[in-house]
């Protein structure tokens, strides 16, 4: 069956109101992700080193358990931040994308770990790399 979440508009005030619950997460989620993956390349080196023997060692077994608890604890923190409506856009500088409108059209409140407040936005198609200063008044004041 099709995720069927209601798709959520924010306002610049709805989506600032969730980085103190938010931001949290997003922390979470960059500090697992490298935990993640350091025991990925200590796997792929381990694995290396042992060869294409006949199965795994103990070691390489219960490196491979402890990424996959990682993994999970990561996917639970997604499933959090969509549950919130937000969309998480990158591991490595905690970016988070806020549906919201902008003169009529949809675009992305942009929000990256660190940054106090929303104050970037970005065409749906334009990503980080498009990211521009967002001017307040220029984002609808109700959600849809």
């Amino acid at each position: 069956m099709a995720d069927e979440r209601m798709i959520q508009h924010f306002t610049l005030e709805e989506a600032n109101r969730t980085l103190p619950y938010v931001g949290p997460i997003v922390q979470d989620i960059v500090r697992a992700h490298q935990k993640w993956r350091k025991g990925m390349r200590e796997l792929e080196l381990l694995t290396a080193r042992c060869g294409g023997g006949a199965g795994e060692l103990m070691q390489q077994q219960s490196l491979r358990v402890e990424v996959d608890g990682v993994a999970q604890r990561i996917q639970r923190y997604l499933d959090e931040l969509s549950a919130v409506g937000c969309v998480f856009k990158g591991f490595d500088d905690g970016l988070v994308d806020f549906l919201s409108k902008l003169e009529g059209r949809d675009v992305y409140l942009c929000w990256k770990l660190g940054e106090a407040q929303v104050g970037y936005w970005h065409e749906l198609d334009a990503g980080f790399a498009g990211r521009k200063e967002l001017v307040p008044e220029l984002v609808e004041g109700k959600a849809e």
